[in-house]
């Protein structure tokens, strides 16, 4: 497991922010598809959404803001 995740690291590298971009809209997609096939996920409570959100987000904000560099 440790080796893909080196590996996926290091392929990441050469992604520019409009290949970042490309990735977040295949998502949305994905996930527009998603609702289609199963319309149930919107009778999700959005409390449910909220906190999802929050869990989900906490690691980007942390190596966002609070990371440090390696020199």
């Amino acid at each position: 497991m440790a080796n893909i995740l080196q590996y996926f690291n290091k392929r990441i590298k050469f992604f520019t922010l409009v290949d970042l971009k490309l990735a977040q809209l295949a998502a949305m997609i994905v996930m527009i598809i998603l609702i289609k096939l199963i319309p149930a996920i919107t009778k999700i409570n959005y409390i449910w959404l909220i906190i999802a959100l929050i869990l989900v987000s906490t690691r980007l904000f942390y190596v966002m803001f609070f990371k440090s560099q390696k020199k």
